[in-house]
């Protein structure tokens, strides 16, 4: 996988948190662009491109930055010689997907550089890098096992653990366990009673009519 490169390097950075609940409130995407910017310019390259993933899993490829960035680094007119990710697990936590990835790219002439962890192209640290791919995966894997075991637990208390609420039902916060406010799903008054009349339009109708469907 040696490649050729010009000495002034055009660079397309790729940042990513896992989820958007930490694209809202955490510093990792701006820490990610300043520290992998500054990189390229100690290293004097040019920065052509940025791709930002705002709540995506690198477990699988099933990103839409991610992609465009494949598809770009993958036309004739060879856009950006370098990938620049802070760490390897920020462009994958799959050890399959990143190995895959790496030969895919470097058939077009372009590298994947991690700013953390600048490993070469020789064999013993290209196993250096898949040893490191293989403990990401892995603690995602852990990561996600923990995660949803507390899920299942705040669930089974009563709690409300995140998503769309269903109409007719809103929050209550009902106590705080450190800096966390847990919160338990009640039933809304006021969409309550739209949803009361949904039900009722739907069996017997306005009185005019009968059983109204979805249209009427």
């Amino acid at each position: 996988m040696n490649v050729a490169l010009p000495i002034t390097r055009r660079a397309a950075l790729y940042l990513r948190v896992s989820t958007t609940r930490q694209a809202d409130v955490d510093l990792s995407i701006p820490d990610q662009r300043l520290q992998t910017a500054a990189y390229c310019e100690r290293q004097g390259w040019s920065v052509v491109a940025e791709y930002v993933e705002p709540g995506a899993s690198a477990m699988d490829d099933s990103r839409h930055e991610f992609q465009r960035m494949i598809e770009r680094a993958s036309d004739d007119d060879r856009p950006f010689d370098v990938i620049v990710v802070h760490s390897f697990s920020r462009f994958f936590r799959d050890a399959f997907g990143l190995e895959m990835y790496i030969r895919r790219l470097a058939k077009h002439g372009v590298r994947l550089i991690s700013i953390t962890q600048e490993l070469g192209d020789d064999p013993a640290q290209v196993m250096m890098r898949q040893v490191i791919a293989l403990f990401d995966e892995y603690q995602s894997r852990e990561n996600a096992k923990h995660v949803l075991r507390a899920m299942k637990e705040n669930a089974r208390q009563g709690f409300y653990n995140g998503s769309r609420l269903p109409l007719g039902f809103t929050l209550e916060e009902v106590e705080k366990r450190g800096h966390r406010i847990k919160k338990r799903i009640v039933v809304d008054p006021v969409e309550a009673e739209l949803v009361r009349l949904m039900f009722d339009l739907y069996l017997r109708g306005d009185g005019t009519s009968g059983p109204m469907g979805i249209k009427e």
